[in-house]
């Protein structure tokens, strides 16, 4: 394998969350006069940092004339995001296999605040495959497009960023994975992929775009998919 380590996006990349994540979100967004449509979202909203995140929420509401974000808002939200996570939430298909064969250094670098990234790897089965490297946008000073987690995500390791290999699922984590110098690929594996899914990574300046873990298997190690 030509990289000396890979750094996993959570969301949409181990765990099919994303599709959740989405549906919760427009859903509540839209009752307090917030509607995106679909492909406006996924562009502004998917890999953001978590203030960043809910600063643009915050503005948008504003913006309508509605003054801040209502004080119950965000924790009505993570409710029904947790009661669909507990319900739903598996991991990306494939990726057990592909960790199974994987040899080398590996961690997880997610926007996610860290007690619930592990806990959607607890609950998916994959945190002891990169346990004790997972590591959040809670842990950096600026969350992606920045390239703050991924550097720190490499250090962590040892490694070189320039070696890395991030698998992204989002425009914004792309960014960041280039703006730390590493070689990003864009996975469109998950449930939340769109039409346009593919492109929106590439003109973001993803290397490559792969479309599952068996992909990447055969990309990485040159041999038959793990499933094969």
């Amino acid at each position: 394998m030509a990289f000396e380590a890979i750094l996993f996006d959570c969301d949409g990349v181990l765990v099919d969350s994303e599709k959740i994540y989405v549906s919760v979100e427009r859903e509540h967004l839209a009752r307090i006069g917030l509607d995106y449509e679909i492909d406006e979202y996924m562009d502004r909203f998917q890999g953001l940092g978590s203030d960043d995140f809910w600063a643009e929420l915050d503005r948008d509401h504003r913006s309508l004339g509605k003054g801040p974000l209502p004080e119950s808002f965000g924790s009505e939200l993570d409710a029904a995001t947790m009661e669909r996570i507990d319900r739903e939430l598996s991991e990306i298909a494939g990726i057990k296999q592909f960790l199974d064969i994987h040899e080398g250094p590996r961690a997880v670098a997610s926007s996610s605040r860290l007690q619930r990234l592990i806990h959607k790897l607890q609950h998916t089965g994959l945190y002891a495959y990169f346990e004790p490297h997972i590591y959040s946008g809670e842990q950096v000073a600026n969350g992606k497009p920045a390239p703050d987690l991924f550097l720190h995500a490499a250090s962590r390791l040892g490694v070189d960023a320039a070696t890395a290999l991030v698998i992204e699922d989002s425009a914004n984590g792309v960014k960041a994975g280039l703006a730390a110098g590493m070689t990003v690929w864009g996975f469109v594996g998950g449930g939340h992929s769109h039409q346009g899914h593919t492109e929106q990574l590439l003109e973001a300046g993803a290397h490559k775009v792969v479309d599952s873990h068996d992909d990447l298997a055969g990309l990485l190690f040159n041999s038959k998919s793990p499933t094969e």
